[in-house]
């Protein structure tokens, strides 16, 4: 059977099931996605030099013909070592293979070949281990660079890539209408597939990526925008604009900031619409988002509709019941708490009181989605940290209601590039503030010699009243230098901290353990609590003055400003103490990034920056499509010319039904679930 581009992957001339079970593992299943394979980097085998220049210990290109190829040996453990004697005309130099065969067997004696490898030995003799080759008359000589598997070599990948090319240049197509092309000067799809694989030259590279992260971002935006169209649906849930308040705003205990008011106004005038709400609510740690939930759920409850507000982990759902009932029910609302850890007997109160109505607010993790939870009017589903749910757990929650109303609150600063991207069908509420009364975080980075010191000032601050959190990488001993918050905890106790109340808290103790320990801690029983991560979002302790983070190389920017959003959350000045002995430049950056500026966004446009867009949520749970090309951080420009593309096309075919359209279609169908845009 003959491979097309859409076929098995195994049909490809030399793959074969072994093979395609190794592409398979690489997300390769058919010759088309491994043309998209795209190569992580190049090798320039222009850039040659003689033996005698090469740098010992360093890895360099040699252009050098094979003399006298020698019997492979095998060593013990079954260690196959195949070596061979080259030259480049002056000098000659040993070639070292390891458990290759295959690769050593494709070196033919007297043909001359580019060889990129590392150089190891002394003046008089040299050797380049396991280098990577094409012959002399190559013509193209910039060679890309695969991500592989155990099994797959880069001159496999190449070798079926060229076959894969061959198969596209004899049905070519185009995705893009000849307009869109000449409009944004972009080059044809087949010349951009040929020359990001086996470039004519850097700049060909670079061309060609262009455009083929152009068709990325566009099928992004293409397949966005056509979902958020799809959801704009009629809800059975359009409220009275008419309905007040004024009664939320006054019993609040604080002022509402400019930032906290406006994204209220568009959530009440979202909620007013026949179409659900498809709203984010984004706001940097502390700012007040909950307090901006609260005021819709007062909204909906006094519409006669329920709310339901999901959190990720029982300790933030916990946080935010106690916010809401404090909010709300002086004000007759009904707020109730469900989480797995609640009894059978409570479970069964709480859905009996949903189903009849006389809940106006649930609270919750994923207890609040599970079949037997029925609801009598949910018009209101609310996220908090919607990426750490995946995506059929949030499909769940809105499928409770007929049509709900949704709002989306994230504390994870998030780029406006990189949210147009993941919440692409999503509008957009920023909260920019902090509270009144609130100070920024004062943030500092030491190294360990000044930890007794930095414990000094801990000890200083909790004798002034104060509370303390200390965050330590890993929940127990392993064979690394990190810090364990078990060990650590009992070194504390009888040392730094001795004479304090201090406790532990990590993400294995069983739920109601846990919330006995923050209860303590937020009732100022226990003066230092150690930790791990399980702190980083949602806890609420307005008295904890000062955060010490142990390790603080092991995180990134945007989780080390959640973590140091813990403190600060009262009217005291607070402080946070970064502790490394990594000095590193990526390192030593970071920190100093933390303690120039508390600004969650700006750190979270360095993180993307520093991390790149696959990193920065730690989870693919985010919902965005795998970017395998465009880099989002650095397409600024390239990212609003495909937004408005997008617009332009989808003014015009807002199904994408047009002939000219069919083609960019199905590759948008591809990245997206098919059943969300067909």
């Amino acid at each position: 059977m003959a491979a097309d581009l859409f076929s098995e992957i195994e049909y490809l001339k030399g793959v074969g099931k072994a093979r395609g079970e190794k592409y398979r593992k690489l997300g390769i299943n058919s010759p088309y996605d491994l043309i998209y394979h795209i190569p992580r980097a190049y090798l320039d085998f222009r850039a040659y030099v003689p033996i005698c220049q090469s740098k010992l210990g360093d890895y360099n290109v040699l252009k050098l013909t094979i003399l006298q190829k020698n019997r492979p040996q095998r060593v013990r453990g079954g260690l196959v070592i195949c070596n061979a004697i080259a030259t480049d005309g002056i000098d000659s130099i040993v070639i070292v293979v390891y458990n290759n065969i295959y690769g050593f067997q494709a070196m033919q004696e007297g043909q001359t070949y580019y060889m990129y490898g590392k150089v190891n030995g002394s003046l008089m003799r040299r050797e380049i281990s396991a280098p990577v080759f094409i012959k002399a008359e190559e013509s193209v000589l910039i060679q890309p660079i695969y991500r592989l598997t155990q099994g797959l070599s880069v001159n496999m990948v190449r070798t079926n890539m060229r076959q894969a090319l061959g198969i596209m240049e004899k049905f070519p197509f185009e995705t893009l209408p000849q307009e869109i092309l000449d409009g944004y000067k972009l080059p044809p799809l087949m010349w951009s597939l040929e020359n990001i694989h086996f470039p004519e030259s850097d700049s060909a590279a670079e061309e060609a990526r262009r455009r083929l992260a152009f068709d990325e971002l566009l099928k992004l935006q293409l397949g966005m925008t056509m979902m958020k169209l799809r959801r704009r649906k009629t809800t059975a849930f359009a409220m009275d604009s008419s309905v007040s308040i004024d009664d939320f705003s006054r019993n609040l205990p604080f002022e509402l900031t400019e930032g906290q008011s406006s994204a209220v106004a568009d959530i009440i005038r979202d909620l007013c619409r026949n179409t659900p709400m498809n709203r984010l609510l984004q706001g940097d740690v502390g700012s007040g988002k909950t307090a901006v939930a609260a005021a819709a759920c007062c909204f909906a409850a006094k519409n006669g509709i329920q709310s339901a507000l999901m959190a990720p982990t029982e300790i933030l759902a916990s946080q935010h019941y106690s916010t809401l009932s404090a909010l709300l029910e002086p004000l007759g609302l009904n707020v109730c708490l469900l989480t797995g850890a609640a009894t059978a007997k409570k479970k069964n109160d709480i859905r009996a009181r949903l189903a009849a109505g006389e809940i106006d607010v649930i609270v919750g993790t994923h207890a609040i989605i599970q079949k037997d939870v029925e609801y009598k009017a949910l018009g209101l589903v609310i996220t908090d940290e919607q990426h750490r749910f995946g995506v059929a757990q949030r499909a769940a929650l809105a499928e409770k209601g007929d049509s709900p109303h949704r709002l989306v609150m994230s504390a994870t600063p998030i780029p406006r590039t990189l949210a147009l991207m993941i919440y692409g069908d999503l509008d957009i509420s920023v909260i920019s503030q902090l509270p009144k009364g609130r100070q920024p975080v004062k943030t500092y980075a030491v190294t360990g010699k000044k930890r007794a010191d930095a414990f000094g000032f801990v000890r200083k601050l909790i004798d002034e009243g104060r509370q303390a959190y200390v965050v330590c990488p890993m929940i127990e001993d392993s064979d690394s230098d990190l810090f364990a918050v078990k060990t650590y905890a009992e070194d504390a106790a009888n040392g730094n901290l001795k004479g304090y109340s201090t406790a532990l808290l990590h993400g294995r103790m069983r739920a109601a353990e846990k919330e006995k320990v923050m209860k303590k801690f937020r009732d100022g029983e226990i003066q230092a609590l150690i930790c791990t991560t399980v702190v980083e979002v949602g806890v609420d302790v307005p008295n904890a003055a000062v955060m010490v983070i142990e390790n603080a190389e092991r995180f990134g920017l945007s989780q080390l400003h959640q973590l140091r959003g813990r403190v600060g959350r009262g009217e005291f000045l607070s402080y946070c103490i970064l502790i490394t002995d990594n000095t590193n430049e990526d390192c030593m950056k970071r920190m100093k990034i933390m303690t120039h500026t508390t600004d969650g966004f700006k750190i979270a446009e360095e993180d993307l920056k520093m991390r790149g867009p696959g990193d920065f949520f730690g989870s693919a749970q985010h919902g965005l499509p795998p970017l395998k090309i465009a880099d989002v951080a650095c397409s600024m420009e390239l990212s609003g010319m495909a937004q408005e593309c997008a617009q332009r096309i989808l003014a015009n075919d807002p199904t994408l039904s047009k002939p000219q359209h069919r083609a960019l279609k199905l590759d948008t169908m591809r990245l997206f679930d098919k059943d969300i845009i067909g």
